[in-house]
């Protein structure tokens, strides 16, 4: 399977508005704490536009409503392995990216056979409070060894700047969320992104 290798994450449609027609092939919806309506309302808005752009849609958590939403990918993290039933997202035809931060997590996320591997912080990350430090690009290429040929996704602090070091460690797309969103220009940084990771 072959991802593009930038893989920006925002927390509204809205984005998608702005930032698909820039040609951003694979995002993901990543939103917290929402009135259930209104999870389905940015799921549906989101499908249509990269749909209309012929993007990759990757839900983050919410399985249920990607389901129902007709879904081809969600993003889940450890916790979310708890209570995702798999077998149902497998039924739907829907392709599944997993959380990684150390070698049990990664043990268990390939006991699900993942369609990607995502590892993080791989930089120190100001999104969320996590346990755990920097991974550092070493931890990269180790990982991309144990998984072969599953897509590895880079996570945690990335930027246009560390995007290529990134790659070269080993993985295989670079995802990226504030330094798009809390840039002054996020269409000309995406520009940027697409640029490097092309």
């Amino acid at each position: 399977m072959t991802l593009p290798r930038f893989y920006p994450i925002f927390d509204h449609a809205d984005w998608l508005h702005r930032l698909l027609p820039l040609g951003v092939g694979l995002v993901q919806l990543r939103i917290k704490d929402v009135p259930n309506g209104m999870l389905k309302q940015q799921i549906a808005l989101a499908q249509g536009l990269c749909r209309a752009h012929g993007a990759i849609l990757v839900v983050n958590d919410h399985w249920q409503a990607a389901i129902d939403a007709g879904c081809t990918w969600v993003h889940l993290g450890q916790e979310d392995l708890d209570t995702a039933d798999i077998p149902a997202l497998r039924r739907a035809g829907i392709k599944i990216g997993l959380s990684t931060h150390d070698h049990a997590e990664l043990d268990r996320a390939l006991s699900y056979a993942p369609d990607y591997v995502a590892l993080g912080p791989v930089y120190p990350t100001i999104l969320k409070k996590m346990k755990w430090h920097e991974q550092g690009l070493g931890k990269l290429t180790e990982w991309k060894h144990l998984i072969g040929d599953i897509p590895l996704i880079a996570i945690g602090g990335m930027s246009v700047e560390r995007a290529q070091g990134a790659l070269s460690a080993g993985a295989d797309v670079v995802s990226a969320v504030t330094d798009i969103t809390l840039n002054p220009d996020p269409e000309a940084r995406v520009r940027q992104w697409l640029d490097v990771t092309g």
